[in-house]
């Protein structure tokens, strides 16, 4: 018995649009955040760059996804995917601060050892002599 024969190769036009799409937008953003990042003087842990690469990932995959039905030029869909993938660590850090600052407060409350708030946030008004 002779050996079963290799797989065919890959045949790029087998592959669904919609999924090349996705594979190109998701790469454009994890470049886009990791040249973003070398760039930087900062020294930063692996971890914290990867979340970052991942996120501009994810971001320019969906947005790619969403942005096809809107924006028909490919040139300024390109621009405005790799516009929300610059921007979206730093809303994902903006999220992620007001959901633990939020957890904090339910927490807080929870425990008894919650701040008196006061109920329109306004400061007292001090009356004339």
């Amino acid at each position: 018995m002779s050996p079963p024969p290799p797989p065919p190769p890959i045949d790029p036009e087998s592959i669904p649009k919609e999924l090349k799409d996705g594979v190109v937008a998701a790469t454009i953003g994890a470049f886009s955040m990791a040249s973003r990042l070398m760039l930087s003087d900062e020294k930063h842990t692996w971890g914290w760059v990867a979340r970052r690469v991942m996120v501009a990932s994810g971001v320019a995959c969906l947005s790619g996804y969403v942005l096809v039905e809107y924006i028909s030029s490919p040139g300024l869909r390109m621009g405005a995917i790799g516009a929300l993938s610059y921007a979206s660590p730093e809303v994902l850090d903006a999220l992620l601060r007001a959901v633990k600052a939020r957890a904090n407060r339910e927490a807080d409350r929870i425990a008894g050892n919650a701040k008196p708030a006061k109920p329109n946030g306004k400061a007292k008004r001090t009356k004339r002599k």
